[in-house]
């Protein structure tokens, strides 16, 4: 075993495991087999005093055959009346084979909206918590019966991740459909590289995942690799491995050469922090002059309306926002402490002048510095 991969897994005290629909899945629907190594597995890694999540994916595969859907479904309907049928045939599933060994599965179901609530993310915090606590496995999927498009994590990779930054955990150990992350596409370029380790995630790596997808799930390397940044933010390393790989997980526990592994970062987000650039979803922009731009983003500074040049979108007091450079591209995320109608009065405007505009004044700040994150290549916390 490497160093790096020997003080990542020798240190191991709580994991998510993210379970892809082509490894569970097949054209026919739920693989029984692969659920039950998988049930076999994760029992194994408990054992070891490891604590698991398990971010399933395999809903809507399991269901589509029921309503005579070929393939992925294509519509957001299609998909919730899929899942509907699915979600409890795969929750079945899971608890017949983790009571053959003795240990009991509960079944949590979010949307973007849970978790973008604060209340209810901490809510679903003491949640994992308390089943964790009493020994049971949670095991999460998105409700696609009731989400809608504003709202959806649209890929349980990325649900994985916001699932691994909420209960800080050592690892989020991704499994695939390919033994891990390729310079290019294995299946269309046989001179495709492997790479066991990537130290950070840049804009040149993402370029190598390129836009592939499976035909069962709605995930690709691409949202892979966005699922293994954000889980870099919050300090935690992950790994992508082939799910279908007979002892896969074992291998992985004990340290064996496979999979990738991708480093967390150096800097690790506070736990707020995490919050809002993980899990909130941006209602606005806000358009900074030069200035403004230097001292958020250099000095670590809290944006004032005086540096506001445009203010897009509709949004509310506490709504996240991105703050933007002149030419509307982001480079942090915050939280607005002033609605959009009252942010469109006093951008341009010093912070005496609030009161006099407005009639009333709730801070001086538009965005207060513990409520914003920088975001970009390279992601770096904001000091208080």
């Amino acid at each position: 075993m490497n160093t790096v991969r020997a003080d990542i897994l020798q240190n191991l005290k709580r994991v998510v495991i993210k379970v892809g629909s082509g490894v569970i899945s097949t054209a026919e629907g739920l693989d029984g087999v692969m659920i039950a190594q998988l049930a076999e597995d994760i029992c194994d890694f408990c054992a070891r005093g490891i604590e698991v999540i398990l971010v399933s994916s395999g809903a809507v595969a399991a269901g589509r055959n029921s309503l005579g859907i070929a393939g992925r479904p294509k519509t957001i309907p299609q998909k919730q009346a899929a899942a509907a049928i699915g979600q409890p045939r795969i929750m079945r599933a899971y608890k017949e084979v983790f009571q053959r060994h003795n240990r009991v599965a509960a079944q949590v179901l979010l949307t973007r909206d849970d978790l973008s609530n604060r209340r209810r993310y901490l809510n679903a915090h003491n949640t994992f918590d308390a089943l964790l606590e009493y020994g049971v496995t949670p095991i999460v999927n998105e409700n696609d019966t009731v989400v809608v498009e504003e709202i959806r994590f649209g890929d349980n990779d990325n649900l994985s991740a916001q699932v691994a930054s909420l209960m800080e955990v050592d690892l989020l150990l991704i499994l695939s459909d390919v033994a891990g992350f390729y310079d290019g596409d294995p299946a269309c370029d046989k001179g495709a590289q492997f790479l066991p380790l990537i130290e950070k995630i840049t804009p040149e790596v993402m370029a190598m995942a390129g836009s592939s997808r499976g035909t069962l799930g709605t995930g690709g390397m691409q949202t892979k690799l966005q699922a293994a940044q954000k889980a870099s933010l919050a300090g935690i390393p992950t790994m992508i491995v082939d799910g279908r790989a007979p002892g896969i997980l074992r291998q992985v526990i004990e340290g064996d050469e496979v999979g990738s592994l991708f480093l967390a970062s150096a800097s690790k987000l506070s736990a707020r922090k995490r919050w809002i650039a993980l899990t909130m979803q941006p209602s606005g922009k806000l358009l900074l002059d030069d200035g403004a731009v230097r001292a958020v983003a250099d000095s670590g500074k809290s944006l004032l309306p005086t540096g506001i040049v445009v203010v897009e979108g509709d949004f509310e007091r506490g709504d996240a926002v991105h703050i933007c450079d002149r030419n509307g591209i982001p480079f942090a995320i915050g939280v607005a402490s002033y609605n959009s109608v009252e942010l469109r009065q006093i951008k341009g405007h010093r912070c005496a002048e609030i009161e006099q505009i407005l009639g009333y004044q709730y801070r001086d700040e538009a965005v207060y510095r513990d409520n914003l994150v920088l975001i970009g290549d390279t992601v770096e916390e904001v000091e208080a």
